[in-house]
């Protein structure tokens, strides 16, 4: 202990010099979106090849569990394409509705957190690729989060694991919309909030991405009804969702890009500026 109080003394001056450089460089970057906007995109950079480094050395021991879930999505596929009338066509539109197939982009998990209130993932796929902010992850399962920050190769990912999240969804049935948040308790549920009290929902009833959405397409799958809620001061639900996929083990996943969707936000924000 007396040889650290000791180093601290003799280096006192070179020691404050650091610290007032660092302080100095974080308001810099703090007060500057140029220089906070490097920042980022260099974070990403860097923990985008150190995640990748380590998601290669794990990904070997989880070969047969993602093989499985390839299988799965397979069956599922061509058994649509048996369903088709001619199973030799060639399809102009992908099967997920609004979605053309170009503007689908695959990649893959390369970290990701659950265990905190606003939980991130990073996917091994960036600006290069095509990908940009704001636009809808999903997988075979279901929707996964909404990409946030994007460097040449790499972007993060808000996970539907994050208290910040708000996502339209509706009850596929019935069309009765709401908005999905999660409350930062379990993973393996979400929340779907300001659902009117007339609708007619109960337990087991599917979830799904709603018509309102200008990030994912409809009808894309989230979870079953769990639990359901009634506050006797407003006229709406509040749901607990249980979701399909299992957030705490993600693979490879797909990056989309509605149709219009820049169409339709600028034509909104035309209209809000004339209200």
């Amino acid at each position: 202990m007396q040889q650290i109080f000791n180093f601290i003394f003799k280096n006192s001056t070179r020691l404050l010099f650091l610290l007032l450089l660092g302080i100095s460089l974080i308001m810099t970057v703090q007060s500057h979106s140029y220089h906070r906007s490097k920042v980022v995109s260099s974070a990403n950079f860097l923990t985008g090849g150190v995640y990748s480094q380590i998601n290669a050395a794990g990904e070997y021991f989880r070969l047969r569990g993602q093989n499985e879930e390839l299988a799965k999505e397979n069956a599922r596929l061509k058994s649509l394409l048996f369903n088709l009338g001619d199973s030799t066509a060639v399809q102009k539109i992908d099967s997920i509705k609004g979605v053309d197939k170009t503007s689908i982009i695959t990649s893959k998990v390369i970290h990701n957190s659950y265990s905190a209130y606003e939980n991130y993932l990073t996917i091994n796929s960036g600006e290069a690729a095509g990908i940009r902010p704001d636009m809808g992850v999903i997988n075979s399962a279901g929707i996964i989060g909404v990409v946030d920050k994007t460097s040449k190769n790499y972007a993060t990912v808000i996970s539907i694991l994050n208290i910040k999240s708000q996502i339209n969804a509706k009850i596929k049935k019935s069309n009765h919309f709401g908005t999905l948040i999660w409350d930062g308790k379990s993973t393996g549920f979400v929340q779907l909030i300001d659902l009117p009290r007339l609708a007619a929902i109960r337990k087991g009833d599917t979830i799904v991405t709603g018509d309102q959405s200008t990030i994912f397409p409809p009808n894309i799958g989230i979870g079953t009804i769990d639990k359901i809620f009634t506050d006797d001061e407003t006229n709406f639900y509040t749901i607990n969702v249980r979701l399909f996929n299992d957030m705490t083990n993600l693979g490879h996943v797909y990056v989309i890009k509605p149709r219009h969707r820049d169409e339709i936000i600028k034509l909104e924000a035309t209209t809000k500026k004339d209200e």
